[in-house]
């Protein structure tokens, strides 16, 4: 099966794609819940859009600094293979 995109960037970058792209996922999800909850029935894109963009890059530094604490707590409860 040939690959919708060809893969442009380059393996060192790898961590700072997956925490943009999980941040921008997360939040995005996050604010949506959390602005449906606020406003109910009269639930709309353009509030939800105005808090999602700002907590972006918050949740962008946020991933970056807990991605290696968390890795880190992970070695202690997790089994290792072999």
């Amino acid at each position: 099966m040939k690959p919708l995109v060809k893969p442009f960037v380059p393996s060192r970058l790898e961590p700072l794609l997956f925490a943009f792209l999980l941040s921008g996922l997360m939040s995005f999800f996050v604010t949506g819940i959390a602005t449906a909850l606020h406003f109910g029935a009269d639930f709309a894109m353009n509030p939800w859009i105005e808090v999602w963009l700002p907590s972006w890059p918050a949740a962008f530094i946020a991933a970056l600094v807990a991605t290696p604490l968390v890795r880190r707590l992970l070695k202690f409860v997790v089994i290792p293979m072999g």
